[in-house]
């Protein structure tokens, strides 16, 4: 799943850590998210988009490859 998060976050002109304080997870886990290596769970999904106040659509796209 591909996201925007890395610039939402440049945005604010957060941290990692400041977003993940926000959010409640590890600056790991806010790396992971932005590298694409780490799916949200579908609370940890509603948490960013309430954060950012987008749709989770606006930030959250699916891969673009073929199953």
């Amino acid at each position: 799943m591909n996201n925007i998060i890395r610039e939402l976050r440049a945005e604010q002109g957060w941290s990692q850590a400041h977003l993940a304080d926000l959010l409640e997870v590890s600056r790991q886990t806010v790396n992971a998210l932005e590298t694409g290596r780490y799916d949200p769970s579908l609370p940890l999904a509603f948490a960013i988009s309430k954060l950012f106040a987008r749709s989770i659509e606006s930030i959250f796209t699916p891969d673009q490859e073929s199953k």
